[in-house]
């Protein structure tokens, strides 16, 4: 049976921040991981791009057993809406999933206390520092690196796309580490630069 993969997504939310991740987990896990989508409610969600998606769950209904919380970056995490997320946050640190955050959802991490003791990276570190305040004591272990993964957790800065997929894929086992190398050289280097992976 499949384990369930949650992207949070907020209204206003980079679609494009999703979908390297969601794609590759459905080709290459071969069937080990799904994909489901959650927000604050089950209402329908509009992407930047314009995309609109009705969410599989709602924060109050969201599944327990999930293997990870994956934050999708947008224009809405820094909302008094965005903070409902934090205790789906803060019970996917307690039980150990793995927790990925990308753009402004990576330092939304930072105001809710999870990168404080994980290498990291966001955006900016000056600006992660004022938005999250005295909740983000982490500075010394943040990395200007597209991604970061440590322990459970990757974060990666929002023009990072190919290789925040390429780290979640790596820490959810979601394929073998030559399957996932191949599959994001192909992407990063394009259809005549790199071998054709095997699918």
């Amino acid at each position: 049976m499949s384990k369930e993969v949650l992207f949070v997504i907020l209204d206003q939310y980079a679609e494009w921040e999703a979908a390297y991740l969601a794609s590759a987990l459905h080709m290459l896990s071969e069937g080990m991981y799904t994909v489901k989508t959650v927000s604050l409610t089950k209402e329908p969600v509009t992407s930047i791009g314009g995309f609109h998606v009705l969410p599989d769950y709602g924060l109050e209904n969201m599944p327990k057993g999930y293997a990870g919380l994956i934050l999708i970056g947008g224009m809405s995490w820094r909302t008094e809406q965005a903070k409902l997320v934090d205790t789906a946050v803060r019970d996917a640190m307690k039980e150990n999933k793995v927790i990925g955050g990308i753009c402004d959802a990576a330092a939304f991490l930072g105001t809710v206390g999870v990168l404080n003791h994980v290498n990291h990276t966001a955006n900016d570190l000056n600006d992660l520092k004022t938005w999250a305040k005295d909740a983000y004591t982490g500075e010394s272990r943040y990395q200007m690196q597209q991604a970061v993964r440590d322990e459970n957790v990757v974060t990666a800065n929002g023009t990072a796309a190919l290789e925040f997929a390429r780290e979640v894929l790596y820490i959810l086992n979601a394929a073998p580490e030559k399957k996932i190398e191949e599959w994001y050289q192909f992407h990063k280097l394009g259809f005549y630069g790199a071998p054709m992976p095997e699918m």
